[in-house]
């Protein structure tokens, strides 16, 4: 809305032209969302204290027993920040924004209907009615953007200038894929205070610099990435970067208020759309490499109990192993978003190894 208010006051004071630079929109983008979250933040806690208090999962460690009572669903105010600061620095002339922040609402609803079944009833949707709206929302998400903005089928392989194989319509499924693996990866990480959002914060700024240089034709051509027209998508990325460390300055160790599902399905599911719609959705794999190594460690124990009848970790997702080996939450936290910080910058380094 900002920018096309100050496209119409440029015509009569030259100076709102600054407002035209995506850098500039990034940049208020992101300290917009940050001042909304500490600006509001305690009011929202305060809230969440008194309606959506969360009820620790029993299959957890019994230190997290001591969790009980912690307000939940923070994604609600993380989603609320980021599509009320997107709609006011983006441009609307793009149909890319609308359609990642429908799919970031899209899963964020479903997210949000597990968490008021499990404070309410202890217990979440079932899993096969959450899997099937995921893959319902993402397919409309998808085909929405295939209809309205005709994006290339191929996929874009990492160190290679000219493997870009087409995949014609079954991009459609390789993309469901990409989005629905991507927000239960998210999901399964949100287990300790500050370690999916602290993972969220790195691949959010990493994806911000690919959507503006995969939709800058000068920097595409140099890279030699395809160019996907998706700079204005570099915002919604600030303004999640922006958002996601507001909330983290209220969900770092030991946490006021916890994002539940209707978080980490929100931004799981904007996070892949962004990797999509700049054409370079290997690289989540990389900068990502947190969420698979989270969601491989479920796959792994539950596969391994099923046909080796034992358990490969002591408890999965793989930061509950750790908490049982005696790291402190604080440790893991800290340890696992260092690695989230150089998987997110070795990502960015291939861009140009090609």
């Amino acid at each position: 809305m900002i920018y096309h208010i100050a496209d119409f006051i440029s015509r009569y004071i030259s100076g709102f032209n600054v407002v035209h630079y995506i850098s500039i929109r990034c940049a208020a983008a992101f300290l917009t969302a940050l001042s909304l979250f500490l600006i509001f933040g305690n009011f929202f806690i305060t809230i969440s204290q008194r309606f959506l208090r969360s009820n620790v999962r029993d299959w957890t460690p019994q230190s997290h027993q001591s969790k009980n009572d912690t307000p939940t669903m923070g994604g609600l105010f993380i989603l609320l920040v980021v599509t009320i600061t997107s709609l006011l620095w983006c441009n609307w002339a793009h149909p890319q924004v609308f359609i990642v922040l429908a799919g970031m609402l899209g899963f964020g609803l479903i997210g949000a209907c597990d968490d008021w079944y499990k404070i309410h009833y202890r217990k979440g949707i079932k899993a096969r009615t959450k899997s099937l709206a995921q893959v319902a929302v993402g397919l409309v998400v998808i085909l929405t953007w295939m209809l309205l903005c005709q994006p290339a089928t191929t996929v874009s392989i990492p160190f290679f200038k000219q493997l870009n194989p087409d995949l014609g319509w079954l991009f459609i499924l390789w993309a469901l894929f990409i989005i629905i693996g991507t927000s239960n990866g998210v999901n399964l990480t949100d287990g300790l205070d500050g370690l999916a959002i602290g993972a969220l914060i790195t691949n959010f700024a990493t994806f911000a610099i690919i959507c503006y240089v995969a939709g800058h034709l000068l920097f595409a051509a140099y890279l030699r990435i395809p160019f996907a027209g998706s700079a204005e998508l570099s915002i919604i990325a600030s303004t999640l970067v922006g958002a996601s460390m507001g909330f983290l300055w209220y969900n770092a160790y030991p946490a006021q208020i916890f994002m539940g599902d209707v978080g980490s399905l929100g931004l799981g599911g904007a996070l892949a759309l962004l990797a999509l719609m700049s054409k370079q959705e290997l690289l989540l794999a990389l900068s990502g490499g947190l969420f698979v190594i989270e969601t491989l460690s479920v796959i792994i124990q539950v596969y391994s109990f099923k046909f080796l009848g034992r358990r490969m970790f002591k408890m999965a997702p793989i930061h509950h192993h750790f908490e049982l080996l005696g790291w402190p939450e604080a440790k893991i936290t800290t340890r696992f978003g260092i690695i989230s910080v150089v998987l997110s910058l070795l990502a960015l380094m291939t861009l140009k190894i090609r």
